[in-house]
């Protein structure tokens, strides 16, 4: 078994004893773009290099040369290896001219190591930026350069690997999600029953609907109600793309109100509609009582309609994920305030099966959601491990505690 060195370094912990540790001034010639991401062109025949995963284009070139690009800021650390012309943002930094060090065993080192090392430093404030001095002076664990070419030999293997298994299960969860989507849009307006009989009732979200089923104007079936608590000690409400959720106000995170007395109640069952923001707004169904924002929109179903709350809910949902409150918002979109507007609202058409066809349709889709939700979760953890793992494994072979060799 090989010895280790501690580096005394919390960041870097131990690493085999017969490599050196080396400041990354001494390894790489560091420099940085000069270029304004609105410098580039779409159509461009170089690669322009920014703070982002995917490089733009430019039709010019400032390098031309075997380079590491680091994310100076944004995608703090992300790291790319590029041989050839190409251009480079004025906040990535563009390390060249390798002397005694392997690039690409460099990109995987830099890639695990080197925001834990800002991280250390940072001592737990948020990294906004990397600067050059810190980068300079940031240790590179350097084995032989035979040695370095076997690891990242090795590395680009298993990391490719990984990534291969990464891509696949994000795209089978993307799957799943426009499967769920899907789903919701065809039941809610269809039905269960795909032998009966249908109608074209003119509406382009909706299609055809059961012959037997009615539409009427969402005013004919809710009602807003907005009541203003005008006191304080209520669970105060946030609505999510995860649903509604009781505000930790204790936090101090995300908006605080000066006084919650001006808040409108809310009651379970009420329906609570972000209307404000039809991209990444939502509607939820309240199982609390409490009070929420007044510049949200709570309504609830009018008294004596036994109408299901839950085939509705679906049908709310569905129309902010297929895009259809937004095709009637007005407002300006670029900043957040793509609204939907009372008359819009309340002259909006809904379906309207039969109350125990709505009520069947409401648990086929509970069932069927949770059978997609739990493989979504599996598979999202899968991904949570498998990152960790590559992580883990990248750290073990550059600091030499994997022996590979």
């Amino acid at each position: 078994m090989r010895e280790m060195k501690d580096s005394e370094l919390l960041w870097l912990g131990e690493y085999n004893e017969t490599w050196d540790l080396v400041p990354l001034k001494h390894l790489v010639n560091i420099t940085t773009g000069k270029k304004d991401v609105n410098q580039g062109h779409p159509d461009g025949e170089y690669p322009f290099f920014t703070c982002s995963m995917t490089p733009y284009r430019s039709s010019n070139y400032s390098f031309d040369s075997e380079a590491l690009l680091v994310a100076g800021n944004g995608m703090v650390g992300f790291t790319q290896y590029y041989n050839g012309k190409f251009e480079a943002y004025q906040r990535t930094y563009v390390l060249s001219d390798f002397k005694e060090i392997h690039p690409l065993y460099l990109k995987h080192y830099i890639t695990e190591l080197l925001p834990k090392y800002l991280t250390d430093k940072s001592v737990g404030s948020v990294i906004d930026f990397i600067k050059l001095g810190d980068l300079k002076s940031f240790g590179i664990v350097r084995p032989s350069i035979t040695d370095q070419k076997k690891i990242s030999s090795y590395l680009e293997q298993k990391v490719a690997l990984i990534d291969n298994i990464l891509e696949k299960t994000k795209q089978s969860i993307e799957e799943y999600k426009k499967y769920k989507q899907s789903l919701i849009t065809e039941t809610v307006t269809k039905g269960l029953n795909p032998d009966v009989k249908m109608k074209d009732i003119g509406i382009e979200w909706i299609g055809e609907i059961p012959e037997q089923w009615k539409v009427l104007k969402l005013k004919c079936i809710f009602e807003i109600s907005k009541r203003i608590s005008g006191e304080l000690g209520h669970s105060v409400l946030s609505v999510t793309q995860n649903g509604l959720k009781i505000k930790d106000l204790t936090s101090n995170e995300g908006q605080l109100s000066s006084d919650y007395s001006k808040y409108q109640y809310v009651y379970k069952t009420d329906f609570v509609m972000n209307h404000m923001d039809l991209l990444t707004g939502w509607v939820d169904l309240s199982p609390y009582d409490g009070v929420t924002s007044p510049d949200y929109r709570v309504f609830k179903m009018k008294d004596g309609l036994k109408y299901s709350k839950e085939y509705y809910l679906y049908i709310f949902q569905v129309c902010y994920l297929n895009q259809i409150f937004y095709g009637l918002g007005q407002g300006i979109s670029n900043l957040g305030r793509w609204r939907l507007q009372t008359d819009k609202f309340i002259n909006f058409s809904l379906p309207v099966p039969p109350i125990d066809e709505q009520k069947k349709i409401a648990k086929f889709l509970q069932n069927k959601l949770g059978e997609i939700e739990k493989f979504v979760k599996t598979k999202e953890s899968l991904l949570k491990e498998l990152e960790a793992y590559k992580k883990s494994l990248i750290y073990e072979v550059v600091t030499g505690k994997k022996e590979i060799i």
